[in-house]
């Protein structure tokens, strides 16, 4: 990345709950269609393998590349899965994962962050978070403590929150801005939580951006898209201070 200049990406989170759509019929070409329309460069999803068994994809990989243009990151540790946990990472082929990060996290269900860095000078942390808070503070402070180990770099962390308050539960995320650019996003047909969120660190700035509307009829997953313009500085447009150096005023959305 050049030292005079500022990269702008479009990234997308969403829960495509496998492919299961609100009339309660599994259609992954539908899920796949709502995620080409994003156009976004990255894409996080939640629940894009099935939970039994060795957790096979619910999206074919070769009509998810075709039809989006993105590539699965290898997130998968077998050769069914699209993610790890159910959490996948798509990025556009010129955007190239160099370090991943598998995390496991604390709580009375299994669950995992993805880590990714990718060669635009950009970390990525997937998460689908549990569903009590008192888990989710503990994995939001288990996923920070790890960043505070790894290098210091531009840093978008996006998911599932599962968080229906729309101030508590982020304490733990102390140096990091929380975003619930799509407002509410649960449940898609008549939203009245804002589960799906972005969260930053300071060097990068992140934009909301509408999210295109899909023809009127079923939802494609019982949650919404969110949907991001990301501006990475470097090091001459942005003070990219180490956790220890900086101070946060508020954290919360």
């Amino acid at each position: 990345m050049s030292d005079t200049s500022s990269h702008r990406l479009r990234l997308a989170s969403w829960n495509i709950r496998a492919g299961l759509g609100t009339d309660l019929r599994r259609d992954a070409l539908r899920a796949i269609s709502g995620i080409s329309a994003l156009k976004a460069d990255i894409v996080a999803l939640q629940e894009a393998d099935f939970r039994m068994g060795r957790r096979p994809t619910a999206l074919p990989k070769e009509s998810l590349i075709d039809h989006t243009g993105l590539c699965p990151v290898q997130l998968a540790e077998n050769d069914v899965s699209l993610g790890w946990h159910g959490v996948a990472v798509l990025a556009k082929p010129h955007i190239k994962a160099v370090d991943i990060h598998r995390l496991p996290l604390p709580g009375l269900e299994p669950r995992g962050a993805s880590v990714v860095d990718f060669d635009i000078g950009l970390r990525v942390v997937a998460v689908h978070l549990g569903l009590l808070r008192r888990d989710r503070r503990a994995q939001l402070g288990h996923i920070r403590e790890y960043l505070d180990d790894l290098e210091w770099m531009p840093t978008v962390m996006m998911g599932d929150f599962n968080e229906w308050h729309q101030s508590k539960g982020f304490e733990r995320l102390d140096g990091f801005t929380v975003l619930a650019p799509g407002g509410r996003t649960y449940p898609s047909r008549l939203p009245v939580a804002p589960l799906d969120r972005f969260a930053h660190n300071d060097c990068c700035t992140v934009h909301p951006l509408p999210v295109p509307r899909s023809p009127s009829g079923p939802k494609a997953s019982d949650h919404l898209p969110i949907l991001v313009e990301v501006e990475i500085h470097n090091k001459a447009g942005h003070a990219q201070m180490p956790p220890e150096e900086r101070v946060t005023p508020s954290h919360l959305a």
